[in-house]
C-alpha cells in the first residue's frame, strides 16, 4: 500500500447467474449479513428523518409494486429471491430498492444527495479509449453494505455494479458496453408519488444494449423520482439523461463538447417550470461541477486515468469536496461520505475501484476485458449504374 493510503475491509464480490429468481438467492445469500445490514440502516435513517415505523415503510412502498410489475415483473422475482436468500422479507428488500420514493413521501428531501460523475470520450482521452466514472456519495454507514455485484445472463448482456446489498442496481457497466454513472437530483414535482422507481430504472439501463435502450429505459414509463443519468457506449457516444418525475416531456438531454461530459446533483438543462431543489440543498454542486470540468478539460495531451484519479481526490471546498467527508458538526445519518469511487475504460473492459475515499485508498483493476471488441468499421462500396 502506498504512503498516505489507509487499509479497508473489502467489498464483498457477489456473483449471481440465472434465472431472475436465481440471480436473487444467490445476491441474497452470499451478501445476507451486509443485505441485512441495509435494511437495519434504512430503518434507522427513516425514523431519524421522518419518524416513521419501519412498517409504515414497508406499506408506503407496497405502492410501487404495480408499476414495477407492469414493466419489469422479473425484477420483483428478483427481489423475492434476494429476501429469501437473505432470511428477510420481500417487503423489506422492495423497501430499500423504492428508498429515494418513499423518503419523499415522508417529507425527507433533506437526505444528503451527493455524487460527481463523468465521461470521457476517444478525443479527450490520452488512449482513445471512453472512460466514464464517479465518486459515490452517500451515507457512512453505507461501507458496511456495498458489494460489487457480478450478474451472468442468458436473456441479456452481463452486467456488474457497484450497489448497496440488497439493491437492484446502482453504477454499473455491461458487457454490451454500456456504462452508468448516475446523481441524485431534487424537483419541486418529486411527492413521492408511484412510478418506475429510481433504482429499477438504473438495473434497465444495465439490461440495454444500446444507447437508444438505455435512454428507452428512462423516457418509456413513467418515472417515480428526479435523477441524472448518464449513460456512454463504448463506440464512442455519450448522453447525460436528466429527469424530473413523470413521462417522456419531463427529461432533458446533453452531450458531450469536447468529448468530456460531466455531470454533480443540479439541472444543468432549462427544465422549463420544473424547480431545481437540489441547488437548495447541495449548494456545493455547482463547484464540484465547475471543479471536475477544469481539472479534466484543456488536457492537450488528453486525460487518463492518473488524471482522472487525480481529480476525484481532490479536495477543493473540502469536506464538501469532489472526494467527499462527513463533517463531524451533523448528525451522522445527514452527513454524506464518498462510499466508492469508480473508473470504468469501456474500450478495454476494465473497472478501477476505491473501496472508500480514494484519497485513502489505492484504485484496485477489476478486468472484464472479455467483455471488449473491436469497434467495426463499416465500408460502403459504390455500386454501379
Amino acid at each position: 500500500m502506498n504512503s498516505g493510503f489507509v487499509a479497508q475491509a473489502s467489498y464483498p464480490r457477489i456473483h449471481a447467474g440465472g434465472s431472475a429468481r436465481a440471480r436473487g438467492l444467490a445476491h441474497g445469500s452470499q451478501a445476507s449479513e451486509r443485505v441485512r445490514r441495509s435494511v437495519e440502516l434504512y430503518r434507522d435513517v427513516f425514523a431519524h428523518y421522518a419518524n416513521w415505523t419501519w412498517d409504515e415503510v414497508k406499506r408506503h412502498a407496497l405502492a410501487f409494486t404495480k408499476p414495477i410489475a407492469a414493466v419489469h415483473p422479473d425484477y420483483l422475482e428478483e427481489m423475492n429471491g434476494i429476501a429469501e436468500g437473505a432470511g428477510v422479507a420481500y417487503e423489506d428488500i422492495l423497501a430499500i430498492n423504492v428508498r429515494t420514493e418513499v423518503m419523499f413521501s415522508a417529507v425527507a428531501r433533506a437526505a444528503a444527495v451527493e455524487c460527481t460523475s463523468f465521461a470521457a470520450l476517444p478525443e479527450a482521452t490520452a488512449n482513445a479509449h471512453v472512460l466514464v466514472g464517479q465518486n459515490w456519495d452517500w451515507k457512512p454507514h453505507t461501507e458496511e453494505t456495498v458489494i460489487i455485484l457480478d450478474v451472468k445472463r442468458d436473456d441479456g448482456p452481463d452486467f456488474v455494479t457497484v450497489v448497496e446489498a440488497g439493491l437492484l442496481a446502482k453504477t454499473g457497466m455491461n458487457s454490451a458496453g454500456i456504462g452508468l454513472v448516475t446523481n441524485a437530483l431534487i424537483s419541486d414535482e418529486d411527492r413521492g408519488e408511484p412510478g418506475l422507481p429510481y433504482h429499477v430504472i438504473l438495473r434497465a439501463i444495465l439490461d440495454a444494449e444500446t444507447l437508444p435502450q438505455g435512454l428507452d429505459a428512462v423516457t418509456r414509463h413513467p418515472r417515480a423520482s428526479a435523477a441524472n443519468y448518464l449513460i456512454a457506449h463504448r463506440t464512442g457516444q455519450a448522453v447525460d439523461v436528466e429527469a424530473a418525475p413523470g413521462d417522456f416531456s419531463q427529461v432533458w438531454l446533453a452531450f458531450p463538447e469536447g468529448g468530456l461530459l460531466c455531470h454533480a446533483n443540479h439541472y444543468i438543462s432549462d427544465t422549463r417550470g420544473v424547480k431545481d431543489v437540489s441547488r437548495w440543498y447541495t449548494p456545493d454542486s455547482p463547484f464540484r461541477l465547475d471543479r471536475i470540468q477544469r481539472l479534466l478539460d484543456d488536457r492537450d495531451d488528453g486525460v487518463d486515468s492518473h488524471a482522472i484519479e487525480a481529480a476525484l481526490r481532490d479536495h477543493a471546498s473540502h469536506p464538501l469536496g469532489i472526494c467527499k467527508h462527513g463533517d463531524p458538526a451533523v448528525h451522522e445519518y445527514e452527513q454524506s461520505v464518498t462510499v466508492a469511487s469508480v473508473i470504468y475504460d469501456l474500450t478495454a473492459g476494465t473497472m478501477l475501484l476505491a473501496e472508500g475515499r480514494p484519497c485513502e485508498q489505492e484504485y484496485q483493476l477489476l478486468d472484464y476485458s472479455s467483455w471488449a471488441q473491436p469497434t467495426e468499421q463499416t465500408v460502403s462500396t459504390p455500386t454501379a449504374g
